[in-house]
């Protein structure tokens, strides 16, 4: 049985920093491919950032290029989410997701296993 749990959230003040983990169990996770999701209250479920760790392919979503950047530690089953320059409207539930592929989607509806999510809440 696949298991993603994320790790990692919490308040902080905007123009901060922090690192979501992501652990993987119930298999080898190195023909996968893992994605970051956020959503806000609100608002629909959306695409953050994704790594294939079968190619080594990484996708990041506009809004978080230059500040957002995933990692993979293969020997751990671990994929991370390095958050820098946050901003108040990067508040949300961050979620882990894990499908079978080469290509980093951007669907959630691509993915098969998903986390229980983390909260993230950047102040003004």
């Amino acid at each position: 049985q696949v298991q993603l749990v994320e790790s990692g959230g919490g308040l902080v003040q905007a123009g901060g920093s922090l690192t979501l983990s992501c652990a993987g169990s119930g298999r080898t996770f190195s023909s996968y491919t893992m994605g970051w999701f956020r959503q806000a209250p609100g608002k629909e479920r959306e695409f953050v950032a994704a790594v294939s760790r079968r190619t080594a392919y990484i996708r990041y979503a506009d809004f978080v290029k230059g500040r957002f950047t995933i990692s993979t530690d293969n020997a751990e089953n671990t994929v991370y989410l390095q958050m820098n320059s946050l901003k108040p409207e990067d508040t949300a539930v961050y979620y882990c997701a894990a499908r079978r592929g080469s290509g980093a989607y951007i669907g959630g509806d691509e993915y098969d296993y998903w986390g229980q999510g983390t909260q993230v809440t950047v102040s003004s």
